[in-house]
């Protein structure tokens, strides 16, 4: 990760990446080209949205029924119902923050921050990175916390990272992005929910998935927490092995994004959704 114009490019030479890169646009590709998208986008792109929503709920301790997201409007005090709520909430606003993201992707997630705490949380904490001495509650990472100093520093960088573009695919700048998110835990709560709320806003704005249909929430859960986990490892442990895997695991829960979307493509065009 040493190229000055581009750290992120070198990336794509690690074993395995350009293959995942590949496989992905392509599994894009074909659920765009379905016959169903020219007149009903609208509806996988919500359909996707709610799903995603209960995928990324689910990593963070709330796996509920798809049917139990869909149907329940109160999300009331319970910290299951807090969870499901606030990935609601983050993927409905993650779509209206694209055109700030490249400008200011700090101010992004602190908004997103404030939108998934909702009014619940102290206002001291929320929408701001932690300070020296603050708790973080995160169900799912019981990695080692770094330092409030190391977390403004490593913010700045991927900031201006974001900031300054780059030729490298949506796959990895997405999985940075995400994984990064996910090891600095800037945040008091939610940081695995706004971790996967930026991954998905780098999707949609880079191109690879402009109508946000294909959730790697859904991919991420399906397949599960420990192997979620032990990618994410690899991305901590910072060796290129350990990157080439947490690359493939976004890619893997890309393409079962778009699998479920082309589940929901096939049920409209059979008339049962």
């Amino acid at each position: 990760m040493s190229s000055a114009s581009d750290p992120l490019a070198p990336l794509a030479g690690l074993p395995g990446v350009a293959e995942s890169v590949d496989s992905v646009r392509k599994a894009v590709d074909r659920v765009y080209g379905h016959r169903v998208m020219r007149r009903r986008s609208g509806e996988i792109t919500s359909e996707a949205a709610l799903r995603g929503a209960r995928g990324s709920a689910a990593l963070s301790g709330a796996d509920w029924a798809l049917e139990e997201v869909r149907r329940r409007t109160d999300f009331g005090s319970e910290p299951e119902a807090l969870t499901v709520g606030a990935a609601l909430r983050l993927t409905a606003e993650a779509g209206q923050l694209l055109s700030i993201w490249r400008q200011s992707p700090l101010r992004v997630l602190a908004r997103l921050h404030l939108v998934a705490c909702g009014s619940t949380a102290d206002g001291d904490v929320v929408g701001r990175p932690r300070l020296a001495g603050e708790p973080v509650t995160e169900p799912l990472v019981g990695l080692p916390l770094p330092s409030a100093e190391e977390v403004a520093g490593r913010l700045d960088g991927l900031s201006r990272l974001i900031i300054a573009g780059g030729s490298a695919p949506a796959l990895i700048t997405a999985a940075v992005v995400h994984g990064e998110l996910l090891a600095l835990r800037p945040f008091a709560s939610y940081n695995g929910l706004v971790a996967r709320a930026a991954e998905r806003i780098v999707l949609i704005n880079s191109g690879l998935d402009p109508k946000a249909i294909c959730p790697a929430e859904v991919g991420h859960a399906e397949q599960g927490s420990d192997a979620y986990l032990a990618a994410f490892e690899g991305y901590v442990s910072g060796t290129p092995e350990g990157m080439s895997a947490w690359i493939g695991h976004c890619g893997r829960a890309i393409e079962l994004g778009v699998r479920e979307s082309t589940a929901v493509c096939e049920a409209l065009q059979r008339g049962a959704a």
